[in-house]
């Protein structure tokens, strides 16, 4: 979730800007015994994303400073995928991380490829069958998902839009709220990734496509695994008709034929919406967008002009 402000988590007087996080980036990189020279920012958003030019290290700084624990989880989960032999994004052995720098968390990932090239909806079915096959240590200590609190957590701060806007959109999450809590689910509880889209599958310089971002690894019921994809397809046609089949006959379960399948994208569709409130007042372009999807959920009408954000 992306706030308005761009001061550092801490309150300090860092800027969460491309400018601001040089020295963070130079100091957490010196601390790691790796040369930042020529880093290349791939994106500033949630994280700093940056691509290390001396070797094949990505190195991410979270704007949240509650996501000290997450990250933590996430290191562990990725080990723990490496002993399994999954097919994920990696983190190199040698570095204790996560780091604080400047009230900072960053941490260090090994590049899966030098440029971005995303895996299909079919492999990302394949990995997702995979992963839900496996049975999760203790040790991992995964939190329950609970997706009203997220939905609560999201909603908080969005001080950059209208008052109606905030109370249709807290009163859409209590009603959603009751009828997330009357769900029969049909999957096995387990583990899940938490954020499975096609975004989040990257095709490896060797040519296999690997899971990246583990930050949402919770326990929780499978379908939540299997919603964006669904609604990708149906609500906003960023999947074609044929990508869609290719998943359900991968994964071996179609969602959309299940009763609860309505409440789950709705209450996934709140949070994105929610997260593109809170960037709202430092880009135009989210602005507009976040005005259209909420004219979207006003209406019932216009889903299939959303644009990926």
């Amino acid at each position: 979730m992306i706030s308005g402000s761009s001061r550092a988590p801490d309150g300090g007087g860092t800027e969460f800007t491309a400018e601001g996080l040089e020295p963070v980036l130079r100091e957490a990189c010196a601390t790691a015994q790796l040369d930042d020279r020529g880093a290349e920012l791939l994106r500033l958003g949630s994280n700093a994303v940056y691509r290390l030019a001396s070797l094949p290290i990505i190195v991410r700084i979270a704007r949240d400073p509650q996501a000290l624990a997450e990250m933590e989880r996430a290191v562990r989960v990725t080990r723990w995928l490496e002993t399994e032999h999954f097919p994920a994004m990696r983190v190199p052995a040698s570095l204790t991380q996560p780091l604080i720098v400047d009230g900072f968390v960053v941490t260090f990932w090994e590049s899966v490829q030098e440029r971005e090239e995303y895996g299909t909806v079919g492999e990302l079915a394949d990995l997702l069958r995979r992963l839900h096959w496996l049975e999760e240590r203790e040790s991992l200590r995964l939190p329950y998902f609970d997706p009203l609190a997220k939905v609560a957590a999201s909603l908080e701060g969005l001080d950059g839009i209208s008052v109606e806007d905030r109370t249709f959109l807290d009163e859409r999450a209590a009603r959603l709220g009751k009828d997330y809590d009357r769900l029969d689910f049909v999957l096995p509880f387990g583990m899940i990734h938490g954020d499975a889209s096609i975004g989040n599958i990257l095709r490896h310089r060797d040519g296999h496509a690997v899971l990246i971002d583990p930050d949402g690894f919770a326990l929780a019921p499978r379908e939540w695994d299997l919603v964006q994809t669904a609604m990708f397809y149906e609500r906003y046609a960023w999947h074609t008709k044929t990508e869609y089949a290719d998943f359900v006959h991968r994964y071996g379960f179609d969602l959309m034929n299940w009763p609860g399948y309505e409440t789950l994208a709705d209450l996934r569709e709140l949070m994105m919406v929610a997260w593109l409130g809170h960037q709202v007042t430092s880009s135009g372009g989210a602005a507009a967008e976040f005005a259209r999807r909420v004219r979207s959920l006003r209406t019932g009408e216009g889903r299939d002009e959303w644009g990926p954000f």
